[in-house]
This record gives C-alpha cells, sequence and structure tokens, in this order.
C-alpha cells in the first residue's frame, strides 16, 4: 500500500479537517500519515526528516506552513509533493500575529496554547532565506501546487511558477474544506502516486 505523509498548516494539528479528509478519502488505497509537527520551524523540519526516514513515504502533501516544508524536502529527498496553498513567507504571516494563541483541531499531548515572538519569527526567516536553494530542474515536474482562489491569505502561485511547472486551481480558500479535499487534493495526490515514485 502507498504510503502519504501530510503536513499541516501553523495553527493546524495532524486532527485538523483537512487531515481527516485526506485519511478517509484514501482508506483502504493509502496510508495517509498525519503527524502533528513542532511548532518551530527548524524543529519541525528535522522531525519531518526523521519521519520520512523511518516511514519512507511515496508522496508529501502539504497545506501552507506544511506546504512550505513539503517544498524543502521534497527538494532534498526526491519525494514527490502536492502543496496546498503554499505560504512561503511565513514571517509576513506571523508578524501580523505577535502573541498568545491557541490551535485550532486538538493536538495529542493536550498542549493548544502557543506564542508567536520574535524569535520564532526569526526562526522562520532564516528558512525562508535559503527555502528553494536545493531545487533540482530535474524536478521541476515533480512539485505540484494546488491554489484556492479565494485564498486571502497566501498569494505566491507566481512564485511557485518560478520553481515548478505545474499550477492547479480550485473554487476554495486557503484551509480546504473536506469535501474540498476529496474533490481536488484527492484525485491528484492519487495522479501523483501514480506517475512518480520517490527518488531513491
Amino acid at each position: 500500500m502507498k504510503k502519504i505523509l501530510f503536513l499541516h498548516g501553523f495553527y493546524a494539528s495532524g486532527q485538523c479537517v483537512p487531515a481527516l479528509a485526506l485519511r478517509h478519502s484514501f482508506e483502504g488505497r493509502a496510508e495517509v500519515l498525519t503527524p502533528d509537527l513542532p511548532m518551530h520551524p527548524k524543529e519541525a523540519i528535522e522531525f519531518i526528516r526523521g519521519l520520512i526516514e523511518c516511514e519512507k513515504p511515496d508522496l508529501l502533501v502539504g497545506n501552507s506552513c506544511g506546504s512550505f516544508y513539503a517544498q524543502m524536502l521534497a527538494s532534498t529527498t526526491g519525494i514527490p509533493a502536492l502543496l496546498g496553498n503554499p505560504h512561503f513567507q511565513m514571517t509576513e504571516f506571523l508578524r501580523q500575529r505577535i502573541g498568545d494563541h491557541q490551535y485550532k483541531s486538538p493536538r495529542k499531548d493536550g498542549k493548544q496554547d502557543f506564542t508567536i515572538n520574535e524569535a520564532l519569527i526569526e526562526e522562520f526567516a532564516e528558512l525562508e532565506a535559503t527555502q528553494f536553494n536545493n531545487c533540482n530542474p530535474n524536478y521541476k515536474d515533480r512539485v505540484w501546487g494546488l491554489f484556492g482562489e479565494h485564498d486571502t491569505l497566501a498569494h505566491f502561485e507566481p512564485l511557485f511558477l518560478e520553481h515548478y511547472n505545474h499550477s492547479f486551481h480550485f473554487p476554495g480558500g486557503h484551509t480546504p474544506t473536506a469535501e474540498e479535499v476529496h474533490t481536488w487534493y484527492m484525485p491528484l495526490a492519487e495522479k501523483m502516486l501514480v506517475d512518480y515514485l520517490p527518488l531513491k
């Protein structure tokens, strides 16, 4: 059975609506891993690398900040990736939200509160500066972008197309509903599983 690793957005968790919908859409056809990601980006990248090494997924699927991570990891691991509404400038997003917040879906460790501060923003800034450094011209067809036509938070399709070839649209917002995941994310992910194998 094929294996998909889903990487959620910044305010989300492995129990968010897109994660659960993707698992449900592929039930019986592919295993969908939906872990909770660490809040700090370098820690998140290392956590995901460890999962990739252990689980050897066939495809990465991300949403928002999770797509930011997926793009960087696809470039270095050779695993194809579907980037849903990628947010390539997380510093811009976070600077407008400094302070205390809560995750929008439950996390397994029970910790729902977190704080956005300058130190966290600086961590993201370091990764942002180098996020496309490892792009391989031979992988331009192996990373696909899916962009919501009513997304009010991330508008990075032009930047995506500077590096990759395949861009798709769906009539939704930044965080897809369960129905949108089933209608738009799932068919593209399914096609990528058939068309591309991870490069070992």
